[in-house]
């Protein structure tokens, strides 16, 4: 199912976020997981944990780290994309003391919004890179991921831990969840 316009615009999309956090810090975990739901809103869906090892680029963080991926109630416009990216920029800012409670010099969270629709899943940055696309206000967009009949398939700059297709199932059901609420617009 690619996605495509509606008489309305762009189809709309599932808002979803990775989240990075120290491995033995499952308070910071629950503290960063309400905070997003606070900015957008409830959350319907989340992953299990997931080892992460792929890169030392988040050791300032902690040296294990857990992903988890959360998929908020709702369908939403995808140019929302870097406002999302600039509320989780502020999320990880307020994480910096470790207990969430007042802004720190370094985050304690990594968080990762972007979206889902039948075709893709895009992620949004404050890098650029040859294959990221500027949307405004220092925010980028990357398809990381895309969807097929046979499965999610990545490219040759997907991170290595979306590549490595642990991540699928959650893919998965936060898609179908984006399929339902699709026909329940009548989309």
């Amino acid at each position: 199912m690619a996605a495509a316009k509606t008489r309305d615009g762009p189809v709309p999309v599932k808002l979803i976020s990775g989240l990075l956090y120290p491995e033995e810090r499952a308070d910071l975990m629950e503290w960063a997981a309400g905070r997003m739901s606070a900015v957008f809103g409830d959350i319907e869906l989340s992953s299990p944990p997931y080892p992460f090892g792929y890169t030392d680029y988040y050791r300032d963080i902690a040296p294990r780290l857990t992903r988890r991926f959360f998929a908020f109630a709702g369908l939403r416009h995808p140019f929302g994309l870097v406002v999302w990216k600039k509320l989780a920029v502020s999320i990880e800012a307020e994480s910096g003391d470790g207990t969430g409670r007042s802004a720190g010099t370094s985050r304690k969270v990594n968080i990762d919004p972007g979206y889902l629709d039948g075709a893709r899943l895009v992620l949004a940055s404050t890098k650029d890179n040859a294959h990221r696309i500027y949307m405004w206000d220092d925010i980028y967009a990357e398809t990381t991921m895309c969807r097929k009949k046979s499965g999610w398939f990545g490219f040759s700059y997907t991170f290595p831990d979306f590549a490595s297709g642990a991540y699928n199932d959650f893919l998965d059901s936060a898609r179908n969840v984006w399929k339902r609420d699709l026909r329940a617009r009548g989309d």
